[in-house]
């Protein structure tokens, strides 16, 4: 903080603030660390990695950390061997415990454990903090885990830096917070822990903290984020690693229980005056508890609590407490219960961790409690507050003080700075004999002192003081103003709490206690104070001498120093109040620390010493012999380092210049080194070169002689190799010679016996053939008589089958009249069921007619008996046309059996025959066998060929496509790499405020219209964050004269627009036209250029002003080629148009493009040069993008309003086909056929306009497929939802209406063939699968997994339970599924209906978002040649078109 430009109040606090905002919580003010408590877990910051880096390495050349003060203590031990200390200082919440034990992290890390010694030093050191904290630390308002007691650990180390022993020292616990807290503090850790430790809960009959009076005084009972069963845990694994053993623990917790039980303890009036006794019978089980828990007796406890003793001279005396006397001695007991169980932990510690008296090296840690302010301020905070007096003295003395008394005592040119001594503070009280802990003191001697005269004495003695003052609405409380602020302290309890009395009776009882440990912490006192039954002790002047003596130990050290700040009063992260942070650096001293810093000399040595590190710097001057301050001030002015100080016997520097010396020195030093090694080299150079010219001479003898020879030898061996061969060809000759010979007779004799053979084998196979032949004519003449005999028997057996069939044939016809009188007898049966239901109900309703129903009834039996006859007329006829049928059957079995026999003598003749072929064909198999052999061997070497070739297609496919994934994801790395650079080079004059934004605030919300009724054509892109093109004309001088300039291109690019240019070879010319105009103006390396918004606003102005119908898809279609000609084509690093690039492109887009697209497939023009595409041209093709899905948008929501209400008519039935429905039908068992209405023909009218329109704008067929999907998709929907919400559309006939118009969908589907439609029938899976539910029979035989799992699977449970409910059969009266189906759905229903997680709507949303990508646009559609365009005839008209129009032609 020292290296600020501008060191002030406003600057520090900024760049702690700045820091802070990046999680920087530590800040160096010269050798001061401030560390900001984050309030969130930065374990980053911690771990053995930044341990690591920050192990010996120099002060201030890392960031700023704790370790690094840590670090520095101990290296600062080890270098001059003198001890250290660490003081952490703060309020309360600022983080003073947590820094406390990183420090003791780090120095158990570095210092390790001592050479030959078995203890866990360290580990015990560490784990003594989570211990002290669950018995020191409580909640209080402004910190969840505040220390209520402080403590100075003294690490001590030998003389090898390892950690040898330890100590720790407490001071002042705050023993009134056992027996009262307030609201929203809590008590210590340590009883919420235990009561929520589970079984060791139960052992002492401890329950929730809510049921006992020392805990529920306040309702937080549980801190946030911290487990107090798992903080139980962790305390006793920190007993075992101290060195508690088992017994000792339960002892400990067993003394806790004890303590929590007797606050439990109430106490009324007695029956004697003056007297008390035990409340109720609860307060007797918690005395009960309390006694067995410290094992003593019950009754001997209640006396002590109710009853004190007086020692007199006549005896002792008896005397009854009230009360209120017995529950202050209940509170007294408990406190000192408590106060002697933490003394004994902090020596049981010591006594565990083991100091090392032979140590002469320590480095000692101060956490104690910070600076404290509530509303209600008691002795406790006083006594804080006094420490910290202490703490802010030293600090003072340390950094102020000491720090000018030696300017001063050098005698160099210092000016004095100014800070806030607060010596009269502490003269105010502590002094004596008039001192406030004096006057209390004094207080306390006399019994009848009350707090009036405490305060009227204090207000007597120190009435003229500037640091006390007299509290405004109080005669009693006082006001001190300490080096933090004005504290306001309320004297009700001080005198009480100041009288540190031990009760006699307290002590004897426990002290007897039959448990050793609670015996142990009340020894036996001596005879007298056993005398009394008080003992007094000022905790104030204890309290003042244990700092007094802290005070010696921190001056016997070097201190390091940690401030520790408190961003906020809320506890909270990534708050930073300023105002209580700016508070806390003035008293703190944080400021006047980093003036001095400044405009001090922290670096100071004496003259022997600089000259004894600096002198090589100049050694001539060394040797003129001048004295250590000359020299001193030579080497510094020859460095011309200014602003130095020279004192008496130390030499002075600012901050910086140590460095710059040492550097000066490590540069001597370093071209010393390099002027020695040089020389070495050069020696060791030399004798190596000598030694190898005198090797290589005797090398080169050796060998001239060695070649010598071999040539010698070479030469003989020559000579001896010519006659060796001449011998050696003359015997290869005779050999082959022989050899010839005797082949040439070997050949000539196999020839001859060769052509003997075949002569003779010729005559054979004559013969042979001969007599096959003739067997063959017999055999050819027998197969064709045969063959004509066996076909004469086949006709024959089938005009007989034929004769058969018709017979059969009309047998099942008389079978089918049978059975259609059957189902006439079950038409008759069901009439006479409804004529006796409608008789039976006629009777209930007609008591009165009874005379015309009796005429009526006897009528209907009539007509009931007449069917009767009927039906039985019919019986009789059915069995006896059945009868018939079956002796016509047995008739054709016996002709069956017949045929049979016939079959089996043809059989025996075909088995004859192939006997005979055979024998023929036993040669014919052989050769066919090696045929197929051959035939596999080459089908398995064609599979395998072509196997390799599918696999080297797939290898090249791959390669392609992954060299366009590659191209891809380098240009939107480079898009992106300029869109950063050109928003931070946006100048502040630009009226296009919009550019300086993300991307992704500027594309936000732009796709989604804004109403349904409404519709809104404002460029979705970032030109809703620019200004309109005339506003921009107006407010711009460099945009004015940029459009003057180009007047002529936006009049061309008006007339584009505006015009319809329609489509050549399936090519939107429009879009064509634009980009050719875009690319010959250089529009793309434009730094800055409105070209590119005034294209998207006259779109848009087309849009509002033309006929959606016609406009929409026009440019949809126009839009869509021009966006994938800039995807294409525009790069971050400019047009690449290498024919390499396109090809893989044109590759990669093949695969999807369908048969019919009118788009052809050609590259750019190879003239082209690169150019590099600027920020207006990467924002024009994302606002594009924008406008493409904005038009598709429209299209459908357009498409959505128009089939609305036709869908609304089609979802139920006509009432004429419902009234005559039931006419139609042939049987229950048949669906029929409607055909479909009026309104399903206006759906399909609807579908064929849109497809006739989309497909005569020459949209893509991409697009296509995406607008009907959707359109299905709401269909499904609306169609859906209308059946589940209207209960008169839940019919058989409306099903079976709606059955009909969905097969004419399907047919449509169909015809307009997957390239167009899609997966559109797959969209109305609801719909047909609802519908296919409404229109089966027999639903009542059908189970529950079967509905789910065959009929409708797409459906849920409470869909299929509305559509059962709300069904009814209005055709033939069939009901719905079973009982017992509807109460198992209903069941499920009401599960998922108790499931707050799971959607309990039984209806289908609809989909409103983009159903594709830019990508996928880039792959679907196809490439498109802009350079073979025609241009418009209009562009002659204007001058500026020309160029253009030459360079076409």
């Amino acid at each position: 903080m020292t290296k600020l430009t501008y060191l002030n109040e406003p600057s520090v606090l900024d760049n702690l603030q700045r820091r802070y905002g990046l999680n920087e919580i530590y800040t160096y003010t010269g050798s001061i660390l401030i560390a900001v408590n984050p309030f969130t877990k930065l374990p980053h910051l911690y771990n053995l990695h930044m341990m690591e880096q920050y192990k010996g390495a120099p002060f201030g050349e890392l960031s700023p950390h704790v370790f690094a003060v840590a670090d520095a203590s101990y290296r600062a031990m080890m270098s001059e061997g003198l001890s250290q200390s660490i003081l952490v200082s703060g309020e309360s919440g600022a983080g003073k415990t947590e820094t406390t034990k990183l420090i003791m992290q780090y120095l158990t890390y570095v210092g390790g454990r001592a050479l030959r010694d078995d203890r866990n030093v360290e580990q015990q050191v560490l784990e003594s903090n989570p211990l002290l904290e669950a018995f020191g630390n409580a909640r209080t308002v402004r910190n969840d885990n505040s220390s209520r007691f402080g403590k100075f650990v003294e690490i001590q180390f030998d003389s090898n830096g390892r950690i040898s022993g330890a100590a720790i020292r407490t001071y002042l616990l705050e023993r009134s917070r056992v027996v009262q807290i307030t609201n929203p503090e809590r008590n210590y850790h340590c009883f919420y822990q235990l009561c929520a430790s589970g079984r060791d809960a139960e052992t002492y009959k401890l329950g929730h903290p809510s049921n006992y009076h020392y805990l529920n005084q306040s309702k937080i009972y549980e801190l946030d984020g911290v487990s107090n069963a798992e903080e139980y845990v962790k305390t006793r694994r920190a007993m075992d690693i101290v060195g508690i053993n088992d017994d000792e623990q339960e002892a400990i917790f067993r003394t806790l229980s004890g303590i929590l039980h007797l606050g439990n303890v109430e106490f009324s009036p007695g029956k004697e005056h003056d007297s008390s006794a035990i409340k109720n019978q609860q307060s007797s089980f918690h005395l009960q508890m309390a006694a067995e828990l410290f094992k003593c007796d019950v009754d001997l406890l209640l006396a002590t609590l109710t009853t004190r003793s007086i020692q007199t001279r006549e005896g002792i005396i008896i005397k009854a407490l009230d009360s209120s006397a017995a529950v202050a001695g209940r509170d007294a007991l408990a406190k000192t219960v408590y106060a002697r169980l933490f003394d004994w932990l902090v020596q049981k510690i010591n006594r565990s961790v083991g100091q090392d008296r032979e140590s002469k090296m320590q480095i000692g840690v101060l956490d104690i409690y910070g600076f404290e302010c509530f509303k209600t301020n008691s002795f406790e905070q006083f006594c804080i507050n006094f420490a910290n007096e202490k703490l802010q003295q030293h600090f003072n003395e340390h950094v102020f003080k000491m720090e000018q008394e030696e300017y001063q005592r050098e005698e160099i040119n210092w000016s004095y700075i100014e800070f806030i001594d607060n010596q009269d503070v502490l003269d105010l009280i502590e002094k004596k004999p008039i001192g406030i802990i004096a006057l209390l003191d004094e207080a306390c001697m006399f019994p009848k002192s009350t707090h009036e005269s405490f305060s009227n004495k204090l207000f007597q003695n120190f009435r003229s003081h500037r640091r006390l003052e007299r509290a405004k609405f109080s005669e009693t409380d006082f006001t001190i103003s300490h080096y933090a602020g004005k504290v306001n302290y309320q004297t009700e309890t001080f005198i009480d709490k100041n009288r540190d009395y031990v009760v006699v009776e307290h002590c004897n009882l426990l002290s007897s206690s039959r448990c050793p440990f609670i015996s142990g912490l009340f020894p036996p006192l001596p005879e007298e104070s056993s005398r009394s039954s008080y003992k007094f002790s000022s905790v104030a002047s204890r309290f003042k001498q244990q700092l007094q003596s802290l005070m010696e130990t921190l001056s016997s050290t070097e201190p390091h120093y940690v401030r520790c700040v408190k961003p906020n009063s809320l506890n909270r992260p990534n708050r930073f109040e300023s105002s209580s942070i700016l508070h806390q650096l003035r008293c703190g001293g944080v400021l006047e620390a980093v003036r001095i810093s400044l405009a001090g000399y922290p670096t100071r040595k004496t003259y022997h010493e600089f000259v004894d590190r600096f002198g090589i710097i100049a050694l001539d001057i060394m040797d003129m012999g001048y004295d250590d301050k000359t020299v001193t001030e030579k080497i510094l002015q020859r460095l011309e380092l200014g602003n130095f100080q020279l004192g008496k016997t130390k030499v002075f520097l600012r901050a910086g210049q140590n460095g710059v010396l040492d550097s000066r020195r490590a540069e001597v030093l370093d071209s010393a080194a390099k002027h020695i090694q040089g020389r070495l080299r050069t020696f060791l150079a030399r004798r190596d070169f000598v030694t190898m010219r005198i090797a290589a001479l005797s090398l080169q003898t050796c060998c001239r002689g060695y070649l010598s020879r071999n040539t010698f030898t070479a030469m003989r061996e020559t000579a001896a190799a010519l006659v060796i061969q001449k011998y050696f060809r003359c015997w290869l000759s005779r050999c082959a010679y022989v050899k010839l010979h005797l082949t040439s007779v070997v050949i000539q004799s196999i020839i001859c016996g060769f052509l003997t053979r075949r002569k003779f084998l010729g005559r054979k196979e004559d013969r042979a053939a001969t007599l096959i032949q003739a067997h063959w004519r017999m055999f050819k003449v027998r197969s064709i008589y045969r063959n004509r005999q066996h076909n004469i028997v086949a006709i024959q057996c089938l005009w007989r089958k034929k004769l058969a069939k018709r017979k059969l044939r009309r047998l099942k016809k008389e079978a089918n009249e049978a059975g259609a009188l059957l189902l006439a007898k079950s038409k008759l049966e069901k009439q006479l069921e409804d004529l006796t239901w409608r008789l039976h109900l006629e009777k209930k309703l007609r008591m009165s007619n009874e005379d015309a129903k009796s005429v009526e009834i006897s009528k209907l039996q009539k007509t009931v008996e007449s069917l009767t006859l009927e039906l039985d007329a019919a019986k009789l006829e059915s069995l006896n046309k059945s009868m018939a049928l079956e002796r016509q059957l047995d008739a054709s079995d016996k002709k069956k059996s017949a045929f049979e026999r016939e079959i089996v003598s043809l059989t025996e003749l075909r088995n004859e025959n192939a006997f005979l072929k055979s024998s023929l064909t036993a040669l014919e198999k052989k050769n066919s066998m090696l045929e197929s052999e051959l035939a596999q061997a080459k089908e398995e070497a064609s599979c395998t060929v072509a196997k390799l070739r599918e696999v080297e297609k797939m290898c090249l496919q791959l390669q392609q496509n992954l060299q366009s994934m590659e191209e891809k994801r380098s240009n939107l790395e480079n898009e992106n790499h300029v869109l950063r650079q050109k928003t931070l080079d946006v100048t502040p004059r630009s009226n296009r405020t919009g550019f300086a934004k993300p991307l992704l605030d500027r594309f936000s919300g732009a796709l989604v219209p804004s109403s349904a009724d409404k519709k809104s054509y404002e460029s979705p892109t970032p030109s809703k964050f620019i200004p309109p093109l005339s506003g921009g004309f107006s407010d711009s001088r460099r945009t004015k004269s940029g459009m003057e300039k180009h007047q002529g291109n936006v009049e061309i690019l008006s007339r584009c627009i505006k015009d319809d240019l329609g489509f050549k070879d399936g090519k939107p010319m429009a879009a064509c036209v634009i980009y050719k105009c875009l690319l010959h103006w250089h529009a793309f390396e434009s730094e800055r250029t409105a070209i590119f918004d005034f294209i998207i606003e006259s779109i848009n102005d087309v849009l509002k002003e033309g006929d959606e119908n016609a406009t929409l898809p026009y440019w949809l279609s126009n839009t869509s080629a021009l966006l994938c000609l800039l995807q294409r084509n525009l790069r971050s690093n400019g047009f690449l148009t290498a024919g390499s690039q396109r090809s893989a492109g044109s590759t990669g887009m093949n695969g999807r493009l369908g048969p019919k697209s009118s788009f052809k497939y050609h590259g750019l023009d190879d003239s082209l040069s690169h150019m590099e595409a600027k920020y207006p041209a990467l924002l024009f093709k994302q606002q594009l993008t924008a406008c493409v899905e904005k038009i598709f948008g429209l299209i459908r929501d357009n498409l959505k309003k128009e089939i609305s209400p036709l869908l609304g008519q089609c979802i139920q039935a006509p009432k004429i086909q419902r009234v005559h429905g039931g006419k139609s039908s042939r049987s229950p068992g048949g669906v029929p056929q409607q055909s479909p209405s009026n309104e399903w023909d206006s759906i399909i009218k609807f579908l064929d306009s849109l497809m006739s329109r989309l497909r005569g704008n020459h949209v893509p067929s991409f697009f296509i497929r995406k607008l009907t999907t959707q359109v299905f998709s709401f269909i499904n929907i609306q169609l859906f939802n209308s059946l589940l919400l209207r209960r008169e559309c839940c019919t058989f006939s409306n099903g079976e209406y709606v059955k009909s118009g969905l097969a004419e969908l399907e047919k449509w589907i169909v015809n307009a063939t997957e390239e167009f439609a899609g997966t559109s029938w797959h969209e109305l899976n609801y719909i047909r699968q609802a519908v296919g539910f409404l229109v089966i029979h027999q639903k009542r035989k059908k189970s529950l997994d079967e509905i789910r799992q065959d009929l409708c699977p797409k459906l849920t449970v409470r869909q299929i339970y509305r559509i059962s409910t709300m069904y009814w059969d209005d055709k033939y009266g069939t009901q719905s599924v079973s009982n017992e189906v509807v109460s198992q759905m209903r069941e499920i229903v009401n599960k998922d209906s108790q499931n707050l997680s799971s959607s309990n709507s039984f209806l289908l949303d609809d989909d409103l978002s983009i159903p594709f990508s830019t990508e996928d646009v880039y792959m679907a559609i196809p490439a498109i040649d802009p350079s073979d365009t025609e241009l418009p005839k209009f562009f002659s008209e204007y001058p500026s078109a020309q160029l253009l129009l030459q360079n076409h032609k």
